[in-house]
Order: structure tokens, then sequence, then C-alpha cells
């Protein structure tokens, strides 16, 4: 009886949200695996897509904006900029296209038996990990042959972005993934975000452009209080900055093309990691009220 006393009960067929989620890295993994098997199943190129659709991506932008439109003009080395601001958008879409639908293409799973259903919004980050690598080895190997000379400082703000990305991708995946299990317009939604940060993010222009462009009082101050264009802007100066001489990094700023926003890792980094962990925290929150629904609405 003493056991009995101490143990602590929850409700039929909900968790104790991520905290125990965690615990499960073997399930954990097989859930990668299952869903790696799943997407390539059938397919010829297999996980090679990684390399094509970025590659893609990036060829239409840089024909569209760099060629046409004339931007290669304003950015030295602006295939680098692009492409390191791509990948960032790719990372945050896998992860939060496929959080928001987890619940739902689990479901017959969740119904079936019970294990921690975080653990489905867990594996979307490291399937968006698996694919955001082969993307981030190719932009490595092009600021190499552009002259990459990267600092201690700039290495970590690329790690600093990729977290960041995963903490956001994360809990927005949660969100609208709990929504979805009720309400399956959300995934509408999801896609019109999607396209929404990819363009409210400085991947294809530089956020002086909004500063100078938009007249509204501290609006670089409102764009940069997205986590995503946070994110990008830490790319930008790990992989696009250390490109540049110093004559070059001088001219633009001259030019006001571009220089690194103030305070830019040590104000607005933390202020971007404290609105992911609220939303983390919010998106538990939500999981938590609502899991012991999820069975019967699926």
């Amino acid at each position: 009886m003493s056991d009995l006393a101490n143990r602590e009960f929850s409700a039929p067929g909900r968790g104790r949200g991520l905290k125990e989620a965690l615990k499960y890295r073997y399930l954990l993994k097989l859930l990668v695996d299952k869903e790696i098997q799943v997407r390539y199943r059938g397919s010829v190129l297999g996980i090679v897509w990684s390399y094509i659709k970025p590659a893609v991506q990036f060829l239409v932008f840089y024909l569209a904006l760099g060629i046409f439109l004339g931007l290669e003009k304003g950015l030295q080395n602006y295939s680098v900029y692009l492409f390191s601001g791509i990948i960032v958008i790719n990372f945050f879409s896998e992860c939060f296209s496929n959080g928001a639908r987890a619940f739902v293409v689990n479901g017959a799973l969740i119904k079936k038996i019970y294990l921690p259903r975080q653990l489905f919004s867990l594996s979307t980050i490291w399937v968006g990990i698996i694919h955001f690598l082969p993307q981030i080895l190719v932009l490595i190997v092009a600021c190499f042959a552009v002259g990459w000379h990267p600092d201690l400082k700039q290495i970590a703000a690329a790690i600093a972005g990729i977290v960041l990305i995963m903490l956001f991708g994360l809990a927005a995946g949660m969100i609208f993934g709990v929504a979805n299990v009720f309400f399956r317009d959300s995934e509408n939604l999801v896609d019109m975000f999607l396209m929404m940060a990819t363009w409210l993010s400085p991947v294809m222009y530089s956020w002086t452009m909004v500063a100078r462009e938009v007249q509204i009082a501290n609006i670089e101050k409102i764009y940069m209080t997205n986590p995503i264009s946070v994110a990008v802007e830490l790319f930008h100066y790990a992989f696009w900055q250390p490109t540049l001489s110093i004559e070059q990094q001088q001219m633009l700023a001259e030019q006001g093309n571009w220089y690194m926003f103030p305070h830019l890792l040590t104000v607005w980094v933390p202020i971007a990691l404290v609105i992911s962990l609220l939303l983390l925290m919010i998106a538990n929150s939500l999981f938590r009220r609502f899991e012991g629904n999820f069975a019967q609405e699926l």
C-alpha cells in the first residue's frame, strides 16, 4: 500500500508532456526511422531530394531576385547570403509543417496504444535535422570556395540559430498539431504562415531595406521580434559575413545595404530565445490539456 500511496497517477490517456517524452529515446529513434522510411518509400533518389529541392529553390530565387531584380549587384556574394537564409527557412518549414501534421498522421498509433504523444512532435525535429545537415554541408563547401574565415563567435552564432529554430519550430508545430486534431483547417493556415515566414524574414533581401523603405518608427525592432528573422541574421553573420573582406563590409555599411543588426548577439538572441521558450511552454500546456481527447477525435 505504501508503494501505491507514493505513486503519482494521471488521467488515462494523458502523459506529463515533454518531460516524460524525453525519457523515451529508443522510441524516439524508432519514430524517426519510421518517418524517413515512409517518406522515401518507393522513391528512387531517397534522401538525395534533400539536396535537389533546396538547389532548385535557390536557383529560382537567385535568378529572379539576384539576376533579374539586380540584388546581386548590391550585395557581394549574394548567392551565399541567399542560400544561408533559404536553409534556415527550409529547416523551420520542415519542423513546423511536419509538427502540425504529426498527431493526425500518427492517428492510428495514438488510437491503438499509449506512448508519450509528444514523441511525435520531437521526432519531426530530428527528421528536420536529418534533412538540414546535407544543406548546411553544401553551404559550408560553398563558403570555403569564396573565402570563408569565421571566428568562434560566428560559429557559436550558427549553433544558436539552429537551436532557436528547433525551439520555435517545435513550439509552433505542437500548437498547430493540437489544433489540427480538432480543426483540419489548421493545415491551410500552416501553409499560409510558411509563405509569410519566407517573405517576412531577411532571406532574399537585407533587413536594412525594411528600415529604409517602411516608414514606421522602430519597424526594424518589430521585425526582429520574429525569432526566424533573428535565426536568419545569425546565419548571415556566421556564413555570409566571413566571406567578405573588411573593405567590402565597410563599403556595404556605408551604402546602407547591409550591416549586422545592432545588438544582435547580446539583446535580440536572448529575446528570441525567451519568446521561443514561452511559446514552447504554452504549447506544452495546450498539449497536456487536450491530449486526453486525441484518440476520440482522431
